[in-house]
C-alpha cells in the first residue's frame, strides 16, 4: 500500500526510527540505507534484520513503530496518492477482483482503509499476519489468489513500488509484474528486478492491464 497505493508523506520511515528510539534499540550507522533496501518487506523482518536478529528487541520495536504510525494515520498524515481511487474503482467496475497488501499490522491496516475510505472499493486486505512469510516470499500473492477465486496465475497482475514487491509478484508465478515509481525504489531498482512492466502510477495499471487483454 504505502508508496504504491498511498502516500506515507514519509511518515514509515519517521516511526520506524522513532520506535527504535522508543525501545532504546541501537540505531545502526547505515539504518537510512538498510531501511530503504529491506523496504516492501513485513515490518518485523525489517526490524529483526536492522537488530542483526535480536528477535525480542524486534517486536519490541514494531509493537512501538504500529503505535507510532497509528497516531500519524489518525492525525491524517497518510493519504490517498493521486488516481489510486480511480484506478481501485475501475478495475472494480470491470470485474477485477482487487487485493491490497501491506507490510503493516492487520489493526493499522484496517485503520487505514476505513481513513481512507476504502472498504468498498476492495475485494481483500491482507498484512503479513495473514499467512507464514511476508515479502519478498510469494505467500501474500497467492493467498490474495486463492482467496478471490483466481483461475490462473497468469491473469494475476502485481503492483508495487519496491523490489521486495517484484520479486514476491515473479515467485507466485503472476503474469504481470508492475514496478510502479511513487514510492521507495526508482527506475533504476525497479528495472533491475524481474519485472513485466515499469508503471509512472498506480493510475497507468488499468491500461496496461487492458492491454493485455
Amino acid at each position: 500500500m504505502a508508496g504504491t497505493t498511498v502516500a506515507d508523506n514519509g511518515v514509515v520511515e519517521k516511526s520506524f526510527r522513532a520506535a527504535l528510539e522508543r525501545v532504546e534499540a541501537p540505531l545502526p550507522d547505515d539504518l537510512d540505507r538498510r531501511f530503504r533496501a529491506l523496504r516492501g518487506a513485513s515490518k518485523p523482518d525489517m526490524f529483526a534484520a536492522v537488530l542483526d536478529g535480536d528477535h525480542a528487541l524486534a517486536s519490541r520495536a514494531h509493537a512501538a513503530f504500529e503505535e507510532v504510525l497509528a497516531e500519524h494515520v489518525s492525525a491524517g498524515t497518510v493519504t490517498a496518492l493521486p488516481h489510486a481511487a480511480d484506478a481501485l474503482r475501475y478495475l472494480r467496475e470491470l470485474d477485477i477482483g482487487v487485493a491490497l497488501v501491506t507490510g503493516f499490522d492487520a489493526a493499522t491496516r484496517d485503520r487505514l482503509v476505513e481513513a481512507l475510505g476504502w472498504s468498498d472499493l476492495v475485494d481483500l486486505v491482507l498484512c503479513p499476519s495473514d499467512v507464514s512469510r511476508g515479502r519478498p516470499h510469494p505467500d501474500l500473492v497467492l493467498t490474495a489468489a486463492l482467496r478471490l477465486s483466481t483461475r490462473s496465475m497468469g491473469g494475476v497482475a502485481v503492483a508495487g513500488d519496491t523490489v521486495n514487491d517484484l520479486l514476491a509478484g515473479t515467485r507466485a508465478g503472476a503474469g504481470m509484474v508492475a514496478g510502479v515509481l511513487t514510492g521507495a525504489h526508482g527506475a533504476e531498482e525497479l528495472g533491475n528486478a524481474p519485472h513485466t512492466h515499469v508503471l509512472p502510477t498506480i493510475g497507468d495499471l488499468p491500461t496496461a492491464i487492458a492491454a493485455t487483454a
